[in-house]
């Protein structure tokens, strides 16, 4: 009998994505910056790169994250529609009462916005776009996370969480946002996040009782923005 498991196939995450699309972005530009290849008309649908960002954030939260994510795809679907001659910049700013309104609904949404959704998954992963998510993790078997926040927040509480093969990894990146890693007082947590114009920082004091072992490894990059660890 063959005992082997066919191991779980995760949809490639939030930041993935948006990686992968800025990585397309800038082969794009390189390619016409040096004369390689014109792709002045390709770029004509760069907005849509940030359309399908937008998407996959509803998709990746299951529709728990909306506000942030719809904004970002308007905004971006305007663009690409003044990108192709199909409006101008004068008749969409007649809509702009929209992101207001839209604001005002994100602050309604946060005044009765339910606890953070539990998770026992060993893997998490978070992306806000003008907009907030928030994560509890109760999983044993925490091996690590990727967090995104582009002009929004993200929170990952990990104190239910434990660890069995130490270090966990998480990797946070936030640009004009921040991105918070909640932790039990007694985990050491190593700090190795890239800020440019940002803060990186570890908000708990150091106590007697934390273990010489990493339990947590931060990584990433933050721009006008912050990634911290509390506790």
């Amino acid at each position: 009998m063959n005992n082997t498991t066919t191991p779980i196939r995760r949809l490639p995450t939030s930041q993935v994505i948006f990686g992968e699309l800025v990585v397309l972005l800038g082969v794009l530009l390189l390619l016409d910056t040096t004369n390689v290849y014109p792709t002045r008309s390709l770029l004509t649908y760069v907005p849509m790169l940030f359309v399908i960002a937008g998407v996959w954030a509803l998709v990746q939260s299951g529709f728990r994250n909306i506000v942030g994510p719809v904004v970002l795809v308007v905004v971006a679907g305007g663009w690409q529609l003044v990108a192709l001659d199909y409006a101008t910049v004068g008749e969409l700013l007649t809509y702009w009462p929209v992101l207001v309104i839209a604001f005002g609904l994100s602050v309604v949404a946060g005044q009765y916005r339910s606890p953070p959704v539990a998770t026992d998954d060993s893997y998490d992963s978070l992306f806000a776009a003008f907009g907030g998510a928030e994560r509890r993790n109760t999983s044993k078997t925490f091996v690590g996370a990727d967090l995104t926040a582009v002009f929004g927040g993200v929170e990952l509480d990990l104190r239910d969480a434990d660890i069995t093969d130490r270090p966990a990894r998480i990797n946070a990146v936030a640009l004009f946002g921040g991105a918070d890693v909640i932790v039990p007082r007694d985990w050491n947590v190593q700090m190795d996040v890239l800020p440019v114009f940002g803060d990186a920082h570890d908000d708990r004091p150091r106590r007697e009782t934390q273990h010489e072992a990493v339990d947590v490894v931060v990584t990433g990059f933050t721009a006008f923005g912050g990634v911290s660890v509390s506790d």
